[in-house]
């Protein structure tokens, strides 16, 4: 059962993250910023004026105290210590932001729109030194690679998925998730089967840098692989029966949390196919039509619908919650010492959920 963190806000929780000194921070509908302690105590709150939907938080790795949000077409800069006087605010981007990501050196920060733009800011000069416009619909996440501070991947409702690299102003790869999908697939199709258009909605890279994940409106869960200026999908299943709406990586792991419209959550673990990949790359090689199976976990009675292909192999998963809610934002961090999942919803509560095993 999860524990619920409840007090903070009293409309539908968006966005999380947490410091590496243990303090978290939730952003909400209509303005609501609240941080919070590792026992679930709220420890401050803000609204913003204009009342725009919080829709990303983030901390500074290197000064835990220091939080970035977005809202509306602004990004304010805060001491968490005290939430009520901004210490900076930018506005950069002409229509509302989606997501932020920091890049390792944190000098520079990324903001993604509805517009499908992504604004790069320099943090130091406190001035954008690249747009990057290529997504012809909004542009829903955006992540800084990890150890490459010039290096970002993205993805949008256009079904696209990007590589950028910031000595360049378009992108140096593309791929689109419903045409490469529609060349997949073989022979009949099962009634149904392209009804969710693959619109992109959430995108993690793993610590390594080099294998990101991204979760799209037709329940399939992709992971990519960086190879120089372009990618290559590792793998490709179906893990919900609606739209996958965030997913993460474990930090230092190739485990990977997923969350759905379905209200379920799961936890992949991505790592044997990813090593075996590394270990023999082979050439890529027409894809068979997927077979379909089912995997139920062992002394629970819930199902995970997996595919199984020749090319991508089999991936089950470790772990299912059966949340209830729509998941807005899925985080992984640890809380005391123990990892856990936070999960924000449709509703004004955090729930927590221990991750014990792992």
């Amino acid at each position: 059962m999860a524990v619920k963190w409840t007090g903070g806000h009293s409309s539908p929780v968006l966005c999380l993250n947490a410091s590496k000194e243990g303090l978290l921070a939730s952003g909400a509908e209509g303005g609501d910023l609240t941080a919070w302690g590792e026992d679930g105590t709220p420890l401050g709150h803000t609204r913003f004026q204009g009342a725009d939907d919080v829709t990303s938080v983030l901390f500074s790795p290197s000064c835990p105290t220091k939080l970035y949000a977005s809202h509306g077409e602004t990004i304010s800069v805060l001491d968490v210590r005290s939430l009520k006087d901004s210490l900076d605010h930018f506005h950069v981007n002409e229509e509302e932001i989606n997501c932020l990501s920091l890049n390792q050196t944190e000098n520079l920060l990324a903001s993604a729109d509805d517009s499908g733009a992504i604004k790069i800011l320099d943090l130091e000069n406190k001035k954008v030194i690249r747009s990057l416009k290529r997504h012809s619909n909004i542009c829903s996440s955006v992540a800084f690679r990890p150890q490459r501070p010039q290096s970002l991947v993205s993805c949008g409702l256009d079904m696209q998925v990007m590589l950028w690299s910031l000595q360049k102003a378009r992108p140096l790869w593309i791929t689109n998730l419903q045409e490469d999908e529609t060349e997949e697939m073989e022979g009949p199709q099962s009634p149904g089967q392209l009804l969710n258009p693959a619109l992109a909605h959430s995108i993690s890279v793993a610590s390594c840098g080099n294998i990101f994940s991204c979760g799209a409106e037709d329940g399939k869960v992709r992971i990519f692989r960086v190879m120089g200026v372009k990618c290559e999908q590792e793998l490709g299943f179906k893990g919900h029966t609606l739209g996958v709406s965030q997913v993460c990586f474990l930090p230092e792991s190739y485990l990977l949390l997923t969350g759905g419209n379905d209200g379920k959550i799961t936890l992949w673990d991505a790592n044997s196919e990813v090593e075996k990949k590394q270990k023999s790359p082979t050439k890529r090689t027409h894809r068979k039509k997927p077979k379909r199976g089912t995997c139920t976990k062992q002394g629970g009675n819930t199902n995970a619908s997996v595919t199984d292909e020749e090319e991508h192999g089999n991936i089950l998963p470790k772990l299912n919650i059966e949340h209830g809610e729509k998941v807005n934002w899925l985080l992984g961090t640890k809380i005391k010492g123990h990892q856990n999942i936070l999960v924000a919803d449709q509703t004004s509560c955090i729930s927590v959920y221990p991750l014990n095993e792992f």
